[in-house]
């Protein structure tokens, strides 16, 4: 009786862990796909952006920029130390190697789109604009922090 008592014990123990490892890889899976998914948005609505400055729809822009700057803040967090690798991440380990770095990196394109809002309308070419504001970040992350694809 006390041999089946620690064998169900054992059962109990083992089929814990594997629901706690369950869960850990599934939210492992959903940061990595969640960053993914804000990357991919802000590529997306920055391309919108861009069409709409081109155009004058000054307004519409600013929203975007605003939504885009809220969402490389929120990427900061999406980098914990359990998601450096699987679910087809493109992170490179330099980011967590270089935290810090890649931190300042998000802050800063986030205020870089907050000062794009007041610079867009002034500006005398748009294009050069968009690129020193919004499109050098992105670059700037990609050839350091990113995976070539």
């Amino acid at each position: 009786m006390i041999q089946k008592i620690k064998i169900l014990k054992t059962i109990i123990i083992i089929f814990s862990l594997s629901l706690t490892f369950s869960a850990n890889a599934q939210t492992v899976e959903e940061i990595i796909k969640g960053r993914k998914a804000l990357f991919s948005k802000n590529y997306s609505t920055a391309k919108r952006v861009q069409a709409l400055a081109s155009k004058g729809e000054f307004d519409k822009a600013k929203s975007l920029m605003i939504k885009m700057s809220e969402n490389y803040k929120t990427l900061i967090e999406y980098f914990p130390d359990n998601s450096k690798e699987g679910f087809k991440t493109e992170a490179l380990p330099l980011i967590w190697e270089n935290k810090k770095e890649f931190n300042d990196l998000m802050k800063k394109s986030s205020d870089d789109m907050i000062k794009l809002t007041s610079l867009i309308e002034d500006s005398d070419d748009i294009r050069a604009t968009l690129t020193q504001m919004m499109w050098s970040n992105c670059k700037a992350c990609h050839s350091k922090f990113r995976a070539p694809h």
